[in-house]
């Protein structure tokens, strides 16, 4: 008989106390109200939806779906974006209501990692979704909004690299023609920046030294605007050429915004291909290696759902966002405590009530026979009660 599991949990899930939580809630709270700023409607979706439809569309590979079958052997997932369940929203309940259409929303999401990995099975997404409009000012207003919600976030450096699905694709038909296979090792590649790997594989396609130049040289094109044009010299493939036009065109309305020096372009900077169609892009705060927030546009997804169209979007990584936040000093509300006895109770729940209309404020109340307590006068002028520290202690008796 195995032991009884008390205090374990699965792997990738995690507890998260007070403290992170309220750090959480704060992120939360700052973000969502950035994104109502600026258009965004909220939206909650539920938990678990069904695999044929949500779970098929979503972005995340089948192994990674949580999978479980109901009382009638339909099998549901736990949902593992928010982007398929808005989607599916937008083309049923919302399917009257007028293009463009903008939400945006917080939910923990749940993907399925191989042990050894290390990394969460559980964890919280904040984003938007502009769905019906396909112009490159909408591209741009996301990043700009992502951007924003960075900031509201707590998040003080960071970069956002922008590049474009569409450049590689033709960059890659028109080296690798009717090489799928080639093309694939390629793009696994530089979507897990193993660029050593990248060489190697050019190495091993036996490829005219021009070619292998050429595809080499692509991880050079990171930087600002100047990338723009140097990228458009490299190949002259209409798909990748029109993916550069776009891309120059996004950066020229993120200057009008005023947040172009958070940008730099990285045409190596592929997204998940089998789900974007266009402009992708990655958030990266300052010493942590992932990135807090990825977004891009997807204009086939809605089609699976009977609605087609364009759409582009992007998530905060929030629990990502807590470890940077979390290295921040921060400003805890004043803890206070109410000692009363059984006759002074109204009086005492009375202060309470008129202190925690106010900001910044904790107040717990305690009945104790005579309405004192015991407590330990600290050097900053606080006390401790059995370990807790109170910036004042109200005794009514």
């Amino acid at each position: 008989m195995s032991k009884p599991k008390v205090f374990e949990k699965p792997t990738g899930v995690k507890d998260y106390l007070p403290e992170a939580v309220a750090k959480l809630r704060t992120i939360e709270t700052n973000v969502l109200q950035c994104m109502e700023r600026w258009g965004y409607r909220e939206i909650m979706t539920p938990t678990l939806e069904f695999y044929d439809t949500v779970g098929v569309a979503s972005s995340t590979e089948d192994r990674k779906l949580f999978k479980l079958l109901d009382r009638n052997g339909t099998t549901l997932v736990m949902r593992s974006d928010i982007t398929a369940p808005i989607a599916r929203v937008v083309a049923s309940l919302l399917k009257e209501e007028a293009f463009p259409i903008r939400l945006s929303y917080h939910a923990n999401v749940f993907r399925a990692f191989e042990a050894e990995a290390g990394r969460d099975a559980e964890f919280f997404q904040t984003g938007v979704e502009l769905v019906g409009d396909a112009s490159s000012e909408s591209d741009a207003e996301v990043i700009a909004l992502a951007i924003a919600s960075l900031q509201a976030a707590g998040v003080k450096e960071f970069k956002i690299a922008l590049g474009h699905v569409g450049f590689l694709t033709g960059l890659f038909d028109e080296t690798l023609n009717n090489r799928s296979e080639a093309q694939q090792a390629l793009k696994e590649c530089l979507l897990n920046r193993d660029y050593v790997g990248y060489r190697d594989t050019i190495r091993s396609l036996d490829l005219a030294p021009e070619v292998q130049k050429e595809l080499e040289g692509i991880l050079r094109l990171r930087g600002g605007q100047e990338i723009c044009d140097q990228a458009k010299q490299v190949t002259k493939d209409p798909t990748a050429q029109q993916s550069i036009t776009h891309l120059c065109e996004v950066w020229d309305v993120l200057k009008a915004y005023g947040v172009s020096e958070h940008v730099l372009i990285d045409l190596t900077m592929i997204g998940d291909f089998s789900y974007y169609t266009g402009m992708t892009f990655e958030g990266y705060a300052a010493d942590l290696g992932f990135p807090v927030c990825s977004g891009g546009r997807y204009d086939n997804l809605l089609t699976q759902f009977g609605r087609p169209a364009p759409a582009t979007g992007f998530a905060l990584k929030t629990n990502r966002i807590l470890e940077v936040v979390s290295k921040q000093p921060t400003q805890a509300p004043e803890r206070l405590l109410i000692t009363y006895t059984a006759a002074s109770r109204a009086e005492a729940f009375a202060k309470a009530k008129e202190l925690r209309s106010g900001e910044g404020v904790m107040v717990e109340t305690r009945l104790t026979p005579d309405g004192k307590i015991e407590a330990v006068r600290s050097g900053d002028a606080s006390f401790r009660v059995n370990g807790v520290t109170y910036k004042d202690i109200i005794q009514l008796g």
